[in-house]
């Protein structure tokens, strides 16, 4: 908190009086339905990620407003797959009830591009967006194809498989804030891809014992036989050398992703850079503690408290100057 205090208040001034930590983001919606569709999706924003969502904090209402709603549809389609718990009424559901639900999603959301009203909180709040964003509507409908790899995939061969599946499920999310945050040259977009493919690796390494538990492996097959590790070995959550060799390999790709990704940053909104910098940072930090865990992965999950999330603030400044 000390480097916090430091930070010049010429710099600190315009961000801390555009922010929204002093009052609720929602309050300035006039729209009782609507006031309570971006509350619902504040909320699952707040609760299942708190990186992301403290770095929306430093959003515009408006722009805070969208993303919510964007993190409320993915985490809903996410969670239908991946925990079988449906975020509406709150009850453990069945495959064939997935899969009904991803098709009945997926015509809620045809509607919604095409005007027709929604009761749904989640897409009420995403219709709204679209009002002043666009998204195109293929961009959702990826994400679904990509959470719904996880009914009937737990391998994935090579890394071209992962990548795919990464971009399905994480770059369609940057390519769909994106719109939010506002760019000034397309190229944002590329790197916005970048950012996800990073992050999503990011994920996969910090999650490597919960999805295992799950009977899944997003580490690719060829990587495993690179640096002779079986899947016996995983599940006996072994951590000898080969699979130190294998997370420090993991690790460096990860972070040449979240190079690429920075050149992207610049291009974005001025508003909106300081919140994609501290995503950024925060999550790529996640590496730098599986690493200070000795790579332990199998039974310590990776993460930042708040204050080791905040103490970043410091630095993202200094690199936004320089970079513009």
């Amino acid at each position: 908190m000390t480097n916090i205090l430091r930070i010049p208040y010429h710099l600190f001034r315009p961000l801390y009086e555009r922010t929204s930590f002093h009052r609720s983001v929602i309050d300035d919606l006039k729209d009782d339905s609507l006031k309570e569709a971006y509350t619902h999706c504040r909320v699952i924003t707040k609760k299942h990620a708190k990186t992301f969502y403290m770095a929306t904090r430093f959003l515009p209402n408006e722009k805070q407003r969208g993303i919510f709603a964007i993190y409320g549809l993915c985490r809903y389609l996410d969670d239908l797959v991946d925990e079988a718990e449906d975020l509406v009424d709150n009850r453990a559901i069945t495959e064939e009830e997935i899969d009904e639900k991803l098709a009945q999603f997926g015509e809620r959301l045809i509607d919604v591009y095409e005007g027709r009203r929604v009761d749904d909180p989640i897409l009420q709040a995403f219709a709204d967006t679209l009002k002043k964003y666009s998204i195109s509507m293929e961009l959702p409908f990826e994400l679904m194809e990509g959470v719904k790899t996880d009914l009937f995939k737990n391998r994935f061969e090579t890394f071209e498989e992962v990548y795919d599946y990464s971009y399905k499920v994480a770059s369609v999310v940057g390519l769909m804030t994106s719109e939010v945050f506002g760019y000034v040259d397309k190229e944002a977009l590329d790197y916005a891809v970048d950012l996800g493919i990073a992050m999503q690796l990011t994920n996969i390494l910090r999650d490597v014992g919960e999805d295992l538990q799950r009977g899944r492996i997003y580490l690719p097959q060829e990587d495993l036989e690179r640096f002779n590790i079986t899947e016996n070995e995983l599940f006996a959550r072994k951590k000898n050398d080969n699979f130190i060799k294998l997370m420090k390999f993991q690790i460096q790709r990860a972070r040449d992703y979240y190079d690429r990704a920075d050149m992207g940053i610049p291009l974005l909104s001025n508003d909106s850079q300081l919140p994609v910098y501290l995503a950024r940072y925060n999550y790529s930090r996640i590496l730098d503690k599986i690493e200070e865990n000795g790579y332990s992965v199998f039974n310590n999950r990776a993460y930042l408290n708040y204050t080791e999330k905040l103490s970043i603030l410091p630095r993202v400044l200094i690199d936004m100057k320089t970079a513009n």
